[in-house]
């Protein structure tokens, strides 16, 4: 009997501390620090691809998922009016060609022959006012005509001369062709046009983009048979080997975050595994959203900054979103 009561009081000595035990373990639980876990998201470089040329859409080449490389064609468009203006400059091109060699020409031969015929014209006309002159001359000296008579016929001889002399030039003229300032003009103006041609076919072959940039498709925003405006974009790729995690960080753990301090972070759309990352950027975010209050009493508010961390090393299956949870 006396030994059934001792396991009794030893089974409720037992039971008692192992009571004692698990309440102050639980005390020490309720009251132990809790780990501060600050989640943020993957983030990654997108770049949209678009044309400086407004058009209709006529085809894209992607689609949303797929793998491009650098110089794979994304999508082409058409635009006539494009092709309107093209065959305009080439229009004006051609006539300032013309014009060009023209000015280098010069005068046609028949129009240099029928300008050295008009000189010999008023020349013949010149030897015959003179002719004339010395015979009115002589019978005025004979007392046969009055002076008035000799002076008319000497006016019309001067006339004679004069337009003999502008006939010489003008033939001189035609012969030697246009002035070298002319044909420098004529030329400048060429040249203008073909800038103008090259100008236009620089426009032309906006009408067909390629990727700039390796990446996946993660948006097509403008399909085919669509008005593209210019600038706007078209396709949108994201390169998901410069991904970084952002996470919005309270200024009171800020001081946490050092640059290039390298924390352990877990992913768990990958599962359990950690991965190792590093601290590149950290600034301001915007005053919208980002204030925080503290305790009553405190007399501020702390404000939130923007921290980006890179990957180490390359993370297999990668997501742009994906959750990435940091522990301090």
């Amino acid at each position: 009997m006396q030994k059934s009561s001792s396991k009794v009081l030893f089974f409720v000595i037992v039971l008692v501390m192992a009571l004692v035990v698990w309440v102050a373990f639980t005390f020490y639980k309720a009251y132990e620090p809790k780990a501060i876990v600050l989640q943020g998201q993957i983030d990654a470089q997108t770049y949209n691809i678009s044309s400086k040329l407004p058009g209709r859409i006529s085809e894209v080449f992607v689609r949303k998922g797929e793998s491009v490389k650098v110089g794979d064609a994304v999508f082409t468009l058409s635009s006539p009016e494009v092709d309107a203006k093209l065959k305009q400059a080439e229009a004006a091109k051609d006539a300032a060609g013309a014009q060009k060699t023209q000015a280098n020409n010069g005068a046609r031969k028949q129009e240099v022959q029928a300008a050295h015929e008009q000189w010999r014209k008023a020349k013949a006309a010149e030897a015959l006012m003179l002719t004339t002159y010395r015979r009115i001359n002589t019978l005025y000296e004979q007392g046969v005509i009055s002076q008035q008579k000799r002076d008319e016929v000497y006016t019309q001889y001067k006339a004679a001369k004069y337009t003999s002399n502008a006939a010489k030039q003008m033939a001189s003229m035609a012969k030697e062709g246009a002035r070298e300032e002319i044909k420098a003009a004529a030329s400048a103006q060429e040249r203008v046009y073909a800038a103008k041609v090259d100008e236009v076919n620089v426009y032309k072959k906006e009408s067909t983009q390629y990727s700039f940039h390796k990446g996946e498709v993660t948006q097509i925003l403008i399909h085919s048979g669509e008005l593209s405006p210019t600038g706007f974009p078209v396709v949108s790729i994201v390169d998901i080997e410069d991904s970084w995690a952002k996470f919005a960080v309270r200024e009171d753990y800020l001081k946490e975050f050092v640059k290039d301090k390298i924390f352990k972070a877990k992913i768990p759309a990958l599962g359990d595994k950690t991965y190792e990352f590093k601290v590149t950027n950290i600034a301001v975010m915007g005053e919208y959203a980002t204030w925080k209050a503290t305790e009553s009493g405190k007399g501020f508010d702390m404000r939130s900054f923007e921290v980006e961390l890179r990957p180490t090393q390359t993370i297999e299956n990668l997501r742009v979103g994906m959750s990435v949870l940091l522990e301090l």
